[in-house]
């Protein structure tokens, strides 16, 4: 009998990186709200990678938290043990739903799966990504639409795109939205944003915000050449602050070659993860001008940390910003026009700066938690 019990499920959470991307932001988010509910609604079993275990078992004290092998720290090895190694723990532990929350999943699994796939950009924007990666992803998106009892999306936009290019299932798709942790994304004080900037060497000056992979669907380069044209001839113009990961965009480094000596533009890597409300919140405007995101959490942080918000109305973006944010294109051109507008017009950047930190309030982890338990009900049904 299942009626009125919580479905056993074992959440595979070994694809989570290290820097805490997108993918761990998702999955740390989700497992910290079900953390709140454990074995009340969900009776929960997570397998991590061996330096995740701690973390998960601070932030899930009900729930059963296992090692993976050590191998599945690499990729091609994680990919592989997803096949053999992750059914047959599914079976040991008596999971009655496999939860796999990065696209890919067992081909038999021994009990029903749901998959989260979060983005169709493999499919509306192929130019972006190599053959390889998008070969892989296509394939993997397929497969799980095949083989899972539910597919958790996190958007609306993926979801029709899902429907429209690969005649999707509606009646197995779930829309959860990502949420955003108010603590750690918050609008931050003076101090906050007077030490990022020590920290960036800017002093008192001031500067626009990216934050993200460098991949070529977020249109860096772009945003690069848009900025320098909106700030060069201006008397003392805000630099430019790239933040994230490396990435494998070669255009960024075209289009830094070319940025005006006068222009300051800094690329620190990855900032530390308290750092992000200063730096963030402390930016005239934070710049997202993206060809396409099956979410868009970079910008939801944002808005958590009361920035004014530029980026495109592509895909689910206006799902996330709404009327909260301002909007451009994708043309360097474009870009440099709205974003001038915006350094231009304080009223206009302190509105929408409020909007936004108003609108993010909405977006909480603990509501994509109830949306993902309910699908692992119906899948367990």
């Amino acid at each position: 009998m299942t009626a009125g019990r919580p479905p056993r499920v074992l959440i595979d959470a070994t694809s989570v990186p290290a820097d805490r991307g997108g993918a761990g932001r998702y999955v740390d988010g989700l497992l910290g709200a079900l953390g709140k509910v454990c074995g009340s609604a969900v009776d929960l079993v997570v397998v991590s990678l061996r330096t995740d275990l701690e973390r998960y078992r601070r932030m899930l004290p009900g729930a059963e938290i296992v090692p993976a092998p050590a191998a599945v720290a690499h990729r091609p090895a994680r990919l592989a043990w997803e096949q053999t190694g992750l059914p047959l723990l599914a079976q040991q532990v008596g999971a009655e739903v496999l939860h796999s929350p990065f696209y890919t999943c067992p081909l038999r699994a021994g009990c029903p799966v749901t998959v989260t796939v979060h983005d169709a950009t493999f499919f509306t924007e192929p130019e972006h990504y190599d053959k390889s990666r998008r070969t892989f992803f296509r394939s993997a998106i397929k497969t799980s639409l095949r083989r899972a009892g539910r597919v958790i999306v996190p958007s609306k936009a993926t979801r029709d795109e899902l429907i429209r290019l690969l005649d999707a299932d509606p009646t197995r798709i779930d829309v959860a939205y990502h949420g955003v942790d108010h603590t750690a994304f918050h609008a931050p004080g003076d101090e906050e944003k007077a030490r990022v900037r020590a920290r960036l060497g800017l002093g008192d000056g001031s500067y626009v915000a990216f934050l993200g992979a460098k991949e070529p669907r977020k249109n860096v380069p772009n945003l690069i050449r848009g900025w320098a044209r909106a700030v060069a001839d201006r008397q003392d113009p805000p630099a430019l602050v790239i933040a994230g990961g490396q990435g494998h965009d070669d255009d960024i480094d075209r289009a830094v070659a070319v940025v005006p000596p006068h222009l300051r533009l800094l690329r620190p890597g990855y900032l530390r993860y308290a750092d992000l409300p200063g730096f963030l919140g402390g930016a005239l405007v934070a710049a997202y001008p993206s060809y396409g995101e099956g979410f868009g959490l970079p910008i939801l942080e944002a808005m958590a940390c009361a920035a004014p918000v530029l980026t495109t109305p592509r895909l689910s973006l206006p799902e996330v910003g709404g009327d909260a944010v301002a909007y451009t294109s994708e043309d360097p051109d474009q870009i440099a026009a709205d974003l001038a507008a915006l350094l231009d017009d304080e009223p206009r950047r302190l509105s929408l700066a409020k909007a936004g930190f108003d609108r993010a309030k909405d977006f909480t982890w603990e509501s994509s938690a109830e949306v993902h338990i309910a699908a692992w009900s119906r899948a367990r049904a």
